[in-house]
């Protein structure tokens, strides 16, 4: 965030002083700029680059930065109005309109203006990335013979063996294909699974990526209600019965955004339904490697107890290391998997081979370990930082579970509470949130926040931004929104994962 707004200010600075050089004039060295403005080269490099990008600068190597010439003339305006027509002749003919909607996926992706605390971030901090350790794989990676060279379509066989073992013993790397990370793969999933215009059932609430990709493929996404033990299963054979769906997506573990863990008495229940209603199950198991130290032991992938193909399994190893680093897998078993492989190498050809021996030096290196110790540990310790200070200073919103891993808490608000008036509170005191309502398909019961803690610094502007919060749920709320109540007693107070469970917690209790 520092680095962000010391490139902002000096781009700021430069703009402004350019109208003191004449077209084609050199402004200041770089050393000068450094000296003269007291930032780091890196700074300095990054503003250059971004006025080039405007089209104010011009860099030569060797040479200088210069101000660039004046654009010729306004050239005409186009008129582009004849996309509207074009973009929706084929609405009428459609049995379920493609709509391509990026603002929930958006809303993880921004970064805040300079300032704001970043409880909407879904990637690790870079704090807790392992940065060194990538440095050294991708070196390495550059390094090996025929590195550059294009790599098979199915992925590295190294890889894709090392991810078949992650999944389980029966797995092998004939039933694995690397993916540009976790999006692409549920987007080949969808795409290969199910026609433009079927219905596809999902877990309620759940990820809004995937809402989104099933949307601009002409699906019908049904909601699927979960409760703290996951989906339930009688909800998911009513919604089979009643849709004729053949494809259901979830995340058994760590659900997003509530949390949950599919039970261990669930999970061969929506194996058996899927199996019955001849429906495939994809299983998004993005969060396996952010399990928190104190959790305990947790099932293995839902992919694992499938000898019948009915699973295809989603992972990746963005979510534990770095937003670049997009490398993930698609796995299946019988013809599906052709399908899935004919879909991927039409859409990308294949995953550029250094990153994947990036990623394969990096999960071989003892580095690996250590790294995902330490931000197991690290998750653990801002989880229990967010939690108590949601449970201190804003007790009027519940907090209905709290998770053995990932990097968010999912908490509901009051009722009546107008959600995106509190989310606008919230940025104009200085904290990012993710609104709730995305993560729904149809109607929510009620207004949610979902707080992330893992991108943020630490447990210090954990803190800062629940205060901040609380000063946008006065705003919201009302001033004595948190005296009234603390007199009525409500906003249930749920275990922590690394205390012993009481009766409020039943599934944990069991876990």
């Amino acid at each position: 965030m520092q680095e962000r707004s010391s490139v902002a200010e000096l781009v700021k600075s430069l703009r402004a002083e350019l109208n003191r050089y004449s077209p084609g004039g050199k402004l200041p060295s770089s050393r000068e700029l450094v000296e003269r403005h007291r930032v780091s080269p890196v700074t300095v490099s990054r503003a250059l680059a971004q006025l080039s990008a405007e089209g104010l600068v011009v860099t030569r190597p060797g040479a200088g930065s210069f101000r660039a010439q004046p654009r010729p003339g306004t050239p005409r305006e186009g008129d582009t109005s004849w996309q509207e027509v074009a973009l929706s002749a084929d609405a009428a003919t459609e049995l379920v309109p493609r709509s391509v909607d990026s603002s929930a996926v958006l809303t993880t992706l921004a970064v805040p203006p300079p300032g704001v605390i970043e409880f909407n971030g879904g990637y690790l901090h870079s704090s807790l990335q392992p940065e060194q350790a990538m440095a050294a794989a991708l070196a390495r990676a550059g390094r090996r013979p025929g590195a550059w060279s294009r790599p098979p379509t199915d992925g590295l066989p190294e890889l894709r063996e090392w991810f078949a073992r992650d999944i389980g013993d029966t797995w092998t790397a004939a039933d694995v294909l690397v993916t540009s990370g976790g999006q692409s793969a549920l987007t080949t999933a969808l795409r290969a699974l199910a026609p433009p215009g079927a219905p596809v059932l999902v877990e309620s609430p759940t990820y809004p990526g995937m809402l989104a990709i099933a949307r601009a493929a002409g699906l019908r996404p049904v909601p699927v209600p979960v409760d703290p033990d996951g989906v339930r299963p009688e909800l998911l054979a009513a919604a089979f019965r009643a849709t004729g769906a053949r494809v259901f997506v979830c995340q058994p573990l760590i659900q997003n955004p509530t949390g949950a863990v599919l039970s261990p008495a669930r999970r061969p229940e929506v194996l058996r339904i899927a199996r019955e209603a001849g429906a495939f199950v994809v299983e998004d198991d993005f969060v396996r490697r952010l399990i928190h130290e104190d959790a305990g032991p947790l099932p293995g992938p839902l992919a694992a107890d499938d000898p019948d193909g009915i699973v295809v399994h989603v992972c990746s190893l963005t979510k534990a290391t770095s937003p670049s680093l997009r490398v993930g897998v698609l796995a299946a078993r019988g013809p599906v998997l052709e399908r899935l492989r004919a879909i991927h190498v039409v859409d990308c050809f294949f995953v550029a081979r250094p990153l994947q021996e990036a990623a394969l030096e990096l999960v071989g290196s003892p580095a690996w370990g250590r790294h995902l110790r330490f931000i197991s540990r690290e998750l653990r310790d801002r989880r229990t930082a967010m939690t108590a200070a949601v449970r201190q200073r804003l007790p009027e919103l519940a907090l209905p579970h709290v998770p053995p891993g990932g990097y968010h808490l999912w908490l509901r608000l009051p009722d009546g509470t107008d959600e995106q008036a509190l989310v606008s509170a919230a940025l104009r005191a200085g904290v990012a949130v993710t609104p709730g309502r995305p993560y729904f398909c149809a109607e929510p019961s009620a207004g949610h926040l979902r707080l992330g803690y893992a991108a943020v610094a630490g447990a210090q502007e954990i803190a800062d931004g629940v205060r901040r919060l609380r000063t946008a749920c006065d705003e919201v709320l009302g001033d004595g929104a948190l005296s009234r109540c603390a007199e009525s007693g409500s906003g249930p107070v749920p275990p922590d994962p690394g205390r012993p469970p009481g009766p409020a917690s039943p599934s944990l209790a069991r876990r």
